[in-house]
């Protein structure tokens, strides 16, 4: 199976996934607002608010899942791959917001703690995590060999995960105040510190999808590796100009100079980058290697190679051998 082909089915199998908590999501919400309404729970009305976003981010990650099985086009060479990333970042950015406002609530009833129906609480929110548990469990992924953790999947499970987790520690809260008929303080305590916790898995998925789309290098690859690599395949002399970057969680990019043991013929040359990519998709899982093949190194070429490294990209495609 190529490695398109894998990466389809993936996505394939991520978009049923994503369905089915999509419609547990949207079960939970409606029962929490009609029993909201019901008790007369603001707090329930509230969690449901909550439960809303993980439809919306759900939503989200369906379409960006959908959007990037499309065929790249003449415009979008790569295709629309960083629709994942934007999802993700989308989505930390919702969770990071959300959780100031959870924090907001909860600092204002430690202050003032308002009368909760503990009995209610621990019902619903028992149910919630139930709800929100099973659909983390239903679009977690178990690593592949050859597939990194999806951005826009991991940021779908922190917001599912963080609603169970919140979920379960309201129950909790209900609980102790079901039993004790009062320590009203314990419900926005237990939220104060489930919200900096999410705050804290939200902050560094942030990260990681800003890295992404600022062409960092990979998480967990080295470039120094990289080049050793390169440097070790038969028939190249060295390596250098190095630039490895992700396209998305899946698809890695790179681009190099390869300097070649003598003077080869053309086809000899060819067979070393054949060997060269293939050395980097099978080692590195890098899809997608553009190799600039060279018969002399930097120092014998001289001027020549810094005059080489101000052209822009753009035009250095045109000596590009693909």
């Amino acid at each position: 199976m190529s490695a398109e082909s894998a990466i389809s089915d993936r996505s394939i199998r991520r978009e049923r996934r994503l369905r089915l908590a999509i419609g547990l999501n949207v079960t939970i919400v409606v029962g929490q607002i009609v029993f909201g309404i019901v008790a007369g729970s603001i707090g329930l009305i509230s969690d449901a608010g909550h439960n809303l976003t993980d439809v919306a981010a759900l939503v989200l990650s369906l379409i960006a899942v959908r959007v990037a099985r499309r065929r790249p086009t003449s415009t979008r060479s790569f295709g629309w791959h960083r629709g994942t990333i934007l999802a993700a970042q989308a989505n930390a950015a919702m969770i990071l917001a959300l959780t100031v406002w959870i924090v907001y609530e909860s600092i204002v009833r430690l202050i003032d703690p308002p009368a909760v129906e503990g009995g209610t609480v621990l019902v619903v929110a028992l149910v919630a995590f139930v709800v929100n548990a099973g659909s983390a469990i239903v679009i977690h992924e178990k690593s592949e060999p050859g597939a990194a953790h999806d951005l826009n999947m991991r940021s779908a499970l922190l917001h599912l995960a963080s609603d169970a987790a919140a979920s379960l520690g309201v129950a909790m809260a209900g609980a102790v105040m079901l039993v004790t008929n009062g320590w009203n303080r314990l419900d926005p305590g237990v939220s104060l510190l489930i919200g900096l916790s999410i705050a804290w898995h939200a902050w560094k998925l942030l990260k990681a999808s800003n890295a992404v789309l600022l062409e960092g290098t990979p998480e967990g690859l080295d470039p120094s590796e990289v080049l050793a690599a390169i440097a070790a395949v038969d028939g190249v002399e060295a390596a250098h100009d190095l630039h490895v970057w992700a396209i998305s969680s899946e698809v890695r990019a790179l681009s190099a100079h390869v300097v070649v043991d003598g003077h080869p013929s053309l086809e000899e040359a060819q067979s070393v980058a054949g060997r060269v990519r293939r050395e980097l998709a099978t080692r590195f899982h890098i899809t997608h290697a553009t190799i600039e093949l060279e018969c002399e190194t930097c120092e014998d070429v001289g001027p020549a190679c810094d005059i080489d490294r101000a052209i822009p990209s753009a035009i250095g495609a045109h000596h590009h051998h693909h």
